[in-house]
């Protein structure tokens, strides 16, 4: 019995949404949730039910593919965790506003080539390190999620996931860099002048005294080179699983698993056990090196992923489904696409949802043809591609490295601002640059 999708679909992953952002500022519940345990039995209490539901609903098919597509997120997290976990930038680095600067801005130029989740990585311990003795450092740790963890990775199909699905459908692998490197090099340029106005007023609220010159001072140096290649190796990974087309898949009870799709999971778990194995202790103790930050976002991505399913299966149906009225707001009475609107349909929904399935559900709805979508209709292609990396950087939960570096700060000691309180960095920070950008490039 196949069961309609209704609007109400959407509450359990709004409940799920509303305990992340509830759960930790209520006195009565706040030191209940941070234990792991509890985090995991609010994902399955929402989720299995909703697992159950679209066994029903969609076939059970659906369940084990959201099962399958978890697997293999987790999979690409975790290999990125634990290399990036085993690279430590030794040296005695001043915390200025400067370098603070710098290190952001190396950073958005690696998330184009090495992706977001794997720039954030790599980069989140060296930057908490550097400012270990610094008084205010939220702000630091904010900006590193806006501009590594999200709007450096629009130049290439290997910065963020929505990109890489376009390429996947026929975009070619430079057109976001020819067609959007202004848009990123604006919005990262305003966002790290922002940064170094904020932390050179902190840095003078602080009183902080810059360092004298001593002779013994380490120089700079980077231990764990062979973590440095096995990040290449996760990155030719992702990029074979989609260049490499032989045609050969497998039907794992319903869910389809292609033979350049496991090659590349079981790779990652291989990168996993050698990085494991090859890193002296010494590192991770450097780096501070712990678990909490990975199974905090494992745990509360199974409950996101099982609730989402409804939320995507929706959206995805387009003009037929609960979601029809999102899909019509994009273009005008005669049906031609408005850009803007674009752009702002997929950058809000990339907030909250998977910015992956947004991006290829406004894709299709704009034709689905990559030729024309390049080409004619350029300025709707700019605008979904843009909406979908630069708003995931809006909440917590609009990119997966978003959480992870808040975890990771966290299990550091930093107090990181809760959901509601991050909505407020964003929407005074990024809304004014991202209405910016739409009126100048999508308008």
């Amino acid at each position: 019995m196949q069961l309609q999708l209704q609007w109400w679909s959407v509450l359990p992953f709004a409940a799920m949404l509303a305990g992340i952002a509830v759960l930790p500022l209520v006195p009565a519940t706040a030191h209940w949730w941070e234990r792991r345990s509890s985090q995991l039995a609010v994902a399955l209490v929402l989720g299995v039910p909703v697992a159950v539901w679209m066994w029903l609903a969609l076939g059970w098919q659906a369940v084990f593919a959201a099962v399958v597509e978890y697997g293999q997120f987790i999979a690409l997290l975790l290999s990125l965790f634990i290399v990036s976990g085993g690279i430590f930038l030794k040296g005695d680095i001043e915390a200025t506003p400067r370098n603070n600067t710098a290190f952001l801005a190396v950073g958005a130029v690696l998330a184009s080539f090495v992706g977001t989740t794997g720039a954030a990585m790599l980069l989140i311990r060296p930057l908490l390190n550097t400012n270990a003795e610094r008084r205010y450092r939220v702000h630091t740790v904010l900006f590193a999620i806006f501009i590594v963890a999200n709007c450096g990775g629009l130049l290439t199909p290997l910065g963020d996931p929505p990109l890489f699905l376009g390429f996947l459908q026929g975009v070619e692998f430079s057109w976001t860099m020819r067609y959007l490197f202004w848009d990123m090099l604006l919005v990262s340029v305003l966002l790290l002048a922002m940064f170094f106005l904020l932390d050179s007023w902190m840095y003078r609220k602080e009183g902080v005294l810059p360092r004298e010159s001593v002779s013994d001072a380490q120089p700079l140096g980077l231990q764990g080179w062979a973590n440095v290649l096995l990040l290449g190796v996760v990155v030719g990974l992702v990029l074979m699983s989609g260049l490499w087309k032989p045609g050969i898949s497998f039907d794992v009870y319903g869910a389809e698993v292609t033979l350049p799709g496991l090659l590349r999971d079981l790779g990652l778990l291989a990168v996993i056990i050698v990085s494991l194995r090859i890193t002296p202790a010494s590192i991770h103790a450097d780096n501070q090196f712990s678990w909490a930050p990975m199974e905090e976002v494992a745990k509360l991505f199974a409950g996101i992923f099982l609730t989402i399913i409804p939320v995507i299966a929706m959206l995805q149906a387009g003009t037929e489904g609960a979601f029809a009225s999102v899909v019509h707001a994009v273009n005008n009475a005669d049906g031609e696409p408005i850009p803007i609107m674009y752009f702002w349909a997929t950058g809000l929904l990339s907030s909250f949802l998977d910015n992956a399935p947004t991006y290829l559900v406004f894709f299709n709805t704009a034709g689905g043809d990559p030729q024309v979508l390049m080409n004619e209709m350029a300025p709707v292609l700019m605008a979904v591609s843009a909406g979908a990396v630069f708003m995931g950087a809006n909440t917590y939960i609009g990119n997966a490295p978003n959480l992870m570096v808040k975890a990771i700060a966290e299990d550091r000691g930093i107090r990181m601002p809760s959901f509601f309180a991050y909505l407020f960095w964003s929407l005074t920070f990024l809304l004014p640059i991202f209405l910016l950008v739409s009126l100048i490039s999508f308008r």
